[in-house]
């Protein structure tokens, strides 16, 4: 076939074969290749390339890179705004809260369309990632330390140097956090913070000082409100834990509670409240001064009333189910992110009456009602600070 055929023949189907379906398109390329004897690759290119002047059909230029699969206005609006009222959790806990907060999202006024949420239901954490990278903010404050060793009354308090491996709620962590803005002189608030192994149920309260009393006194409250019993009680080797009147406490009951101390100076022995200090605590309230007594009230009404809601039954975690080397490197392994909520319901330990009780609470809340609400009182709360 000489050249100039081969040229009529090509301008008489580029036309076609612009206007064709991906079916069509494939028999006229096949066709094409046949009889002019190009390379497949090739074939396309020209088909493609710019037609000639007298050509009315141009060929639509494709932007280059992946198609925008959820680039919708309303899926960017929902993944920014629930990113930020779960105060900017990961990827793969922020794909478990989508689930989650549907419901709730409905009342906004920037509702998702159908299509919206079945993408949302496909989403991938990578591609949370890649929405959120230009929203995201790095942390990297450091606080201080205010835990001194006990006295005598450290050799009845075992130390125990493996972490808690219980499957059963009740076995807690504990610790203190201080709100001294960077100065340990004077009095000043303390932050009592509590976390279920099991679980990962979470709870808080304020104290001024850290007095033993005030400490127990917090302690008590804390117990009277868990939604299970204390098992296991381990904290670090401060005085505010390792005192006559908490080990009475713990010791002195018809079912005496475990109680044990991490190694003097070695957080990870108590890595699982740690964490919690940071992700809780330190991002809601940050680094601030509290040296006013009348902020104790308000502190613990925020814990009590909203935060402790907020975290314990819309804020998913994961939990670490293994770990090995491989050579310089640590490679973990974790559960699908859950709530404490749902880890509670989904225990064989919690009592049937507690199930209920839970799901009619769970029934009555709202993440972005609390979420607000939660906003309007830390800024109450710092602007008195």
């Amino acid at each position: 076939m000489s050249s100039k055929a081969k040229r009529e023949y090509f301008e008489s189907i580029q036309e076609r074969y612009i206007k064709s379906n991906k079916e069509e398109k494939k028999k006229i390329l096949d066709e094409f290749c046949r009889i002019c004897d190009y390379n497949r690759k090739y074939a396309i290119r020209k088909l493609r390339s710019l037609p000639s002047k007298g050509n009315k059909y141009p060929l639509k230029k494709r932007k280059r890179g992946p198609r925008v699969k959820y680039g919708s206005k309303g899926i960017l609006e929902f993944i920014k705004t629930t990113w930020v009222c779960t105060n900017l959790i990961c990827s793969k806990r922020l794909k478990a809260v989508i689930l989650i907060w549907f419901p709730w999202y409905r009342e906004r006024e920037n509702a998702l369309t159908e299509k919206d949420k079945n993408l949302l239901k496909e989403i991938s954490p990578s591609t949370i990632d890649r929405i959120l990278k230009k929203y995201r903010r790095r942390f990297g404050k450091q606080g201080l330390s205010t835990t001194k060793p006990g006295s005598l009354i450290r050799e009845y308090v075992p130390i125990k140097t493996e972490q808690w491996d219980e499957k059963r709620p009740g076995f807690v962590e504990a610790d203190t956090l201080a709100h001294c803005g960077g100065s340990l002189s004077g009095t000043f608030i303390y932050s009592v913070n509590l976390v279920d192994i099991a679980t990962g149920w979470t709870s808080q309260r304020a104290v001024w000082g850290k007095g033993e009393y005030n400490v127990l006194q917090a302690i008590k409250s804390i117990e009277e409100e868990l939604p299970f019993k204390i098992l296991g009680f381990d904290s670090d080797n401060g005085n505010e834990f390792l005192n006559w009147r908490l080990l009475k406490y713990f010791k002195k009951r018809k079912r005496p509670v475990s109680y044990t101390r991490s190694r003097p100076y070695k957080k990870n022995d108590n890595a699982h409240i740690e964490e919690k200090n940071w992700t809780i605590i330190r991002q809601y309230l940050d680094y601030k001064r509290f040296d006013k007594f009348g902020l104790v009230s308000l502190i613990n009404d925020l814990y009590s009333k909203h935060l402790n809601f907020f975290i314990n039954f819309f804020i998913p975690s994961v939990k670490l189910i293994d770990k090995q080397r491989v050579g310089s490197k640590i490679i973990k392994w974790h559960d699908k992110p859950k709530t404490p909520y749902h880890r509670l319901i989904e225990s064989k330990f919690t009592s049937k009456e507690t199930k209920l009780n839970l799901k009619k609470q769970f029934e009555k809340l709202n993440p972005y009602k609390l979420q607000k609400t939660i906003r309007m009182k830390i800024s109450n709360i710092l602007d008195l600070a």
